[in-house]
């Protein structure tokens, strides 16, 4: 029986917190199985198993308990995320890389849950999105605009074999009935805007408009899972606010300077992973800030290089890179935003 200290009002452990997590997944992964299809629902197993047997690989290794690591569920965690920010069909052995690494160099390398300082998560996709980023941008158009879409069977052949029985491969799904390739909104509009097109020239087309509502739906699906943690004190509110909050003033600075070169407050926040960021990955206890303050800050910064880099970088959507920028400079940011120890007097105090 795992009991808390009388003094403690918190029973969780980390397993249930884990658990969770992974159920306020949920909403967000049932939106995106109606938008996007098969894929969404095979890579997440994919990557939960590549993930469990990565850690039981390595605690075996170690000579350490397998289910005891693995009764934590952080494994899984880490599985479902990773299966979430990867696009669907993508080639199983990408994901089996992208999988391993996070498990293995940013999470066992350092020693295992609570001595990483990088989300593995994030690595695991920042590696494959550098290495592979033709691949990990090939995102599905939404049903509402697909030409047409792969079947359960389609989608395991085209991930596990690169082409279906018919000869289709991933780009035949990728075309729009218009024979447009589709990308997501925000791939979309960065390459609109390197080719001198304006914002509402990009708003015009009925495709990006149609395609948006699709992203719209699926953040939502991760703020309302997001609620569900905050409503079970699984999570604080300090990080998905100022995250959400500074997105939201940086955008806001940059549209009302030119609102035909920069994209608006709103379309950052119901774009890409920016749900997904503010109350999964950002939130990741072990790797994110610890005290009030810092919560704050650690947030507010990384909601400010996800729309830079959106803005003027080189990838369509940020919160990975952001998020690891920011995990570097944690404990300086905890450093300095210690809160002071009850009773404890300042130096000015004493000298007074």
């Amino acid at each position: 029986m795992n009991l808390s200290s009388p003094f403690i009002h918190n029973d969780k452990t980390t397993s249930r917190i884990m658990l969770l997590v992974c159920s306020a997944l949920i909403p967000g992964i049932l939106v995106s199985f109606y938008f996007f299809g098969w894929g969404t629902l095979i890579n997440l197993v994919v990557c939960s198993v590549y993930a469990v047997s990565a850690e039981a690989l390595i605690m075996w290794l170690r000579k350490k308990s397998i289910a005891k690591a693995l009764s934590d569920n952080s494994a899984l965690l880490t599985g479902l995320l990773i299966g979430l920010s990867f696009p669907p069909m993508l080639p199983w052995w990408m994901s089996f890389i992208g999988v391993w690494f996070a498990i293995i160099i940013a999470k066992q390398l350092y020693g295992g849950l609570g001595f990483n300082p990088f989300n593995p998560a994030m690595v695991g996709y920042v590696l494959l999105l550098i290495s592979f980023p033709v691949e990990m941008t090939s995102w599905l158009p939404s049903h509402e605009i697909a030409q047409q879409h792969p079947s359960f069977l389609e989608t395991l052949q085209i991930t596990f074999v690169g082409t279906t029985s018919d000869g289709n491969k991933l780009i035949d799904y990728r075309m729009l009935a218009d024979g447009f390739t589709m990308a997501t909104p925000l791939d979309e509009s960065k390459t609109a805007f390197s080719l001198g097109l304006m914002t509402s020239e990009i708003i015009e087309t009925s495709h990006f408009i149609t395609n948006t509502n699709s992203w719209f739906w699926l953040n939502i699906s991760f703020l309302v899972g997001g609620l569900l943690l905050l409503a079970n004190r699984v999570i604080h509110w300090h990080i998905p606010t100022s995250m959400l909050l500074g997105m939201t003033i940086t955008a806001s600075v940059l549209y009302l300077y030119d609102n035909q070169l920069f994209l608006s407050p709103w379309l950052h926040l119901t774009m890409g992973a920016t749900m997904l960021g503010a109350f999964f990955i950002a939130t990741d206890p072990v790797t994110a800030s610890t005290t009030p303050k810092g919560r704050l800050i650690y947030g507010a910064i990384i909601g400010f290089f996800i729309v830079i880099i959106r803005s003027f970088g080189g990838y369509p959507d940020a919160v990975a890179f952001a998020v690891l920028l920011l995990n570097i400079a944690v404990p300086t940011i905890d450093h300095y935003t210690k809160p002071s120890v009850y009773g404890s007097q300042t130096r000015e105090n004493i000298n007074a």
